[in-house]
């Protein structure tokens, strides 16, 4: 007997926690069951293949909202190709109108409703011992002999800490990111998330959580992605566990937590400023600042206090936060938006994610989606297409703006270039939403663009929409480009070379010969060193200048060093020099 426990991931770097989890839990048949992933850019045909050639006599799939669509495509094939093989599916894409889809689908054999993992381990113990009758499973749904659909009781919640830790072999995952739950539940109904249908949160116990911790960072996982809802619900485990990661930090695992940042208390605050830089990244959904939206959500936040929060980590300058915003959310309509995403963006995230309402079988914004006359896609992820409040049309502009932030702003590589080019408009969604109607009108959202393409689109709208700041943008965008990439190929819009080539060489001859503002480089000659950073001459302070909106400033050299890269957002560290190319500042 075989069970293969297949997932398919939206990337190459995920991995799937619940296979691993619904395996741990069913180790006394581990001969018998195998794992199997792939990604959403493998080919469905390729997928088939490779667990056509595996064979299982049993396979369960685990289904949400990114790869439901291909396991539906798959399904059918699976069911001719082997034909004898048992086909299971779980998890929550398929946990809501489960009859329907058994109907829908004839080739599955059932459904595994909600907390799976000791569910699973009856259905293996159904199929290996051929012992206990699916009658007797609590938690799934099948078809009877007749066709009937059979939907047995409901399982009760599992004690979280009877789930043994899911991962074997760390080794495996040192190029992954790692997903880890010290709770289940959240304490909030919003009514967009599957999350509210669990009334309370289940907490693992401490003991093992840091037992847990200290594997990771005995493996040196890069990233560990934490997804308990509202970590910091609980401010006592949420605190230790920040302290137990801050004192044992190997200085290079990052762990993601998701938090309501009005949530925070001081002693919180403080504890996450101490941190080194990198260490923590945190995901905050604001979602809308609408208090009439909040509320109709059945969301509990504080803006003005979250604001604060926000404010307070980021002069830390030691944690990336990742601020959220949904479109398509009640009482919502494109003129509020416009002030939600102003609002969010004032408080300068490492990212803003302008994501785009998934109306979830399961959710209560499902079961109002009628009363909301909220239309959405019928396929996954069933993204909302128009609502009482906005319209098609608006979510098709809004979508620009999305496309916008996510090149401009998300990808840090424009940093500068875009805090400059604001004060030339009169809000931040004013600039995205330009940006985007030039981008459809000359037809640059229909193609693919390289990193130095999109640098060129951007001047070239200044040129023609914002002329007069065009000739400071070349310098702001020459500064954005170098302080992420020591580019081969110099950009055009940069200043000839050739007038500073000579100061140049003998600089680096004379930090050869001194070895004072290159540490990390004394194994390395002048020209090596030339080639291993990049010295730029500016006619004007470059952030300054940012700040103001107006050449500010006396001209200067920035010095980009590679070898020494901020953890947050991979900007080169820089120095600055005066004409004489004597230090002014690190």
């Amino acid at each position: 007997m075989k069970i293969l426990l297949t997932a398919i991931n939206a990337k190459y770097i995920h991995s799937n926690l619940a296979i691993y989890s619904l395996k741990k839990y069913a180790e006394k048949y581990k001969e018998q069951i195998q794992l199997a992933e792939y990604t959403i850019n493998n080919r469905v045909d390729s997928i088939l293949q490779d667990i056509y050639k595996q064979k299982p006599d049993v396979i369960a799939l685990s289904c949400y909202i990114w790869n439901i669509d291909m396991i539906k495509e798959l399904l059918p094939e699976l069911k001719k190709v082997l034909p004898d093989t048992k086909i299971w599916l779980g998890g929550p894409e398929v946990s809501y109108e489960t009859e329907g889809l058994l109907k829908a689908q004839p080739w599955i054999d059932g459904v595994m409703i909600g907390e799976g993992e000791e569910t699973f381990l009856e259905l293996a113990e159904h199929y290996i011992e051929g012992k206990l009758l699916l009658e007797d499973i609590a938690g799934i749904a099948y078809p009877s002999d007749t066709r009937e659909i059979i939907v047995t009781p409901k399982r009760k919640p599992l004690v979280l800490s009877d789930i043994p830790f899911p991962y074997d072999d760390l080794k495996e995952f040192q190029n992954k990111i790692i997903y880890y739950e010290t709770s289940r539940g959240c304490p909030y109904f919003c009514s967009y998330c599957l999350s509210s249908i669990e009334r309370g949160v289940r907490l693992r116990d401490m003991d093992l959580v840091k037992k847990e911790l200290q594997t990771f960072l005995d493996y040196k996982i890069p990233q560990v992605k934490f997804i308990d809802r509202t970590f910091n619900c609980n401010h006592k485990h949420a605190m230790e566990i920040w302290h137990y990661i801050k004192e044992h930090d190997n200085g290079i695992t990052n762990f993601h937590f998701e938090i309501s940042a009005d949530l925070f208390i001081q002693e919180e605050l403080e504890l996450l400023n101490s941190m080194r830089v990198g260490l923590v990244q945190l995901e905050i959904g604001v979602q809308s600042t609408n208090p009439v939206t909040i509320k109709a959500i059945n969301r509990k936040m504080d803006f003005k206090e979250l604001s604060k929060a926000v404010r307070r980590i980021e002069e830390g300058k030691n944690i990336h936060q990742h601020l959220d915003l949904i479109v398509g959310l009640p009482f919502e309509d494109y003129k509020s938006f416009q002030k939600s995403f102003n609002d969010v963006y004032d408080l300068k995230p490492e990212q803003l994610q302008m994501g785009f309402l998934k109306v979830l079988k399961g959710s209560q914004m499902h079961v109002e989606r009628k009363e909301h006359r909220i239309l959405y896609k019928n396929t996954a992820p069933y993204e909302v297409l128009s609502t009482k409040w906005i319209s098609y049309e608006d979510v098709l502009e809004l979508k620009k703006v999305e496309d916008m932030v996510e090149v401009y702003y998300n990808s840090n590589q424009f940093t500068y270039t875009m805090k400059y080019l604001l004060h030339f408009y009169e809000t931040p969604f004013q600039m995205y939403k330009s940006l985007g109607d030039y981008y459809e009108i000359k037809g640059f959202n229909e193609l693919s663009h390289s990193r130095n393409a999109r640098y060129e689109i951007l001047l070239q709208y200044v040129m023609e929409q914002k002329p007069k700041c065009a000739e400071i943008l070349k310098e702001v965008l020459v500064y954005d480009l170098y302080l992420r990439e020591n580019v081969k190929s110099r950009p055009f819009y940069a200043k000839d070379y050739e007038e500073d080539k000579e100061k140049y060489r003998k600089f680096y001859m004379k930090e050869e010969e001194n070895r004072r503002h290159l540490k990390g480089y004394e194994e390395y000659n002048g020209r090596q060193m030339a080639r291993m950073t990049h010295l730029e001459h500016f006619t004007m302070n470059i952030i300054k200048t940012v700040e103001n909106g107006v050449k500010t400033g006396e001209e200067q050299y920035i010095l980009f060093d590679y070898h020494h890269r901020n953890p947050l957002n991979y900007e080169a560290k820089t120095q600055l020099f005066s004409r004489d190319m004597e230090l002014i500042s690190h």
